[in-house]
C-alpha cells in the first residue's frame, strides 16, 4: 500500500471538507459549499485509488470514480443517490439560467453528513490517522 500518496489526497481532501463544513455553519451559498464537498468526496476515493499505486482517473464524476474502488469500499444505492448530487455541485463554470436552483440547505447538509462519514472511513481502512495529514 502507498500511504504516501493516500495520505497527500487525504490532506486536501481534508481540506475542502474543513472548507464545505465552515461555510456550511457561516450559512454561505450553499452552491460555494457543494463544490468543496464534491471536490472532498472525489479525493477521497483518488486516495484509494492512490493507495494502490494505481492510475487516477481524469473525472469529476463520482459515480465513475467510485466504479474504480467499488470492491474497496461498500455504499449503498442511499449513498450512489448522494453521490450523483453532489457531482451535480461540481462544475468547471456556470452561467446562471433559468433552470438552475441552488441546493437547500437541507440537502447540503446531508451530503457534507456523509463527506464526513465517508472521509473517517476511508482513513480508517487505509489506517491512516488525521493528526498525519
Amino acid at each position: 500500500m502507498n500511504k504516501t500518496a493516500a495520505k497527500e489526497w487525504l490532506r486536501i481532501a481534508y481540506h475542502d471538507l474543513l472548507s464545505a463544513k465552515i461555510l456550511y455553519d457561516a450559512k454561505h451559498f450553499t452552491d460555494s459549499i457543494g463544490c468543496d464537498i464534491q471536490q472532498s468526496i472525489e479525493k477521497v476515493f483518488k486516495a484509494v485509488i492512490a493507495s494502490k499505486n494505481r492510475k487516477i482517473p481524469k473525472s469529476h464524476d463520482l459515480i465513475e470514480i467510485y466504479s474504480y474502488i467499488e470492491n474497496e469500499i461498500e455504499i449503498d444505492d442511499f449513498q450512489l443517490e448522494l453521490l450523483a448530487r453532489a457531482t451535480e455541485y461540481y462544475t468547471e463554470e456556470r452561467y446562471p439560467n433559468p433552470n438552475y436552483e441552488l441546493p437547500s440547505r437541507k440537502e447540503i447538509k446531508e451530503v457534507l453528513n456523509f463527506a464526513e462519514e465517508l472521509f473517517d472511513r476511508i482513513c480508517a481502512n487505509l489506517q491512516i490517522d488525521i493528526k498525519d495529514l
